[in-house]
């Protein structure tokens, strides 16, 4: 193994993959909702973006559903 490489010939490229690793999108969340997961990013030292994906992919590989239970319309 040398002690030094000459990178200087290299011609440096783009991550082919880099745009297929996350999809940005535009999402309407409660202002408690934010503070709670920038509050909890914060202790863990993690961008709060991440910690959201980080949640909701927990979610995905457990198949968690959500059981929404609205009440029943009174006449």
């Amino acid at each position: 193994m040398k002690a030094e490489y000459d990178l200087s010939s290299l011609k440096s490229r783009k991550n082919p993959y880099a745009a297929k690793l996350k999809k940005p999108v535009s999402m309407r969340l409660s202002e408690d909702v934010v503070e709670y997961f920038k509050g909890m990013a914060g202790e863990a030292g993690v961008p709060y973006q991440s910690l959201i994906d980080l949640y909701l992919r927990d979610c995905m590989v457990n198949h968690r559903k959500i059981r929404i239970t609205w009440p029943s319309d009174r006449a």
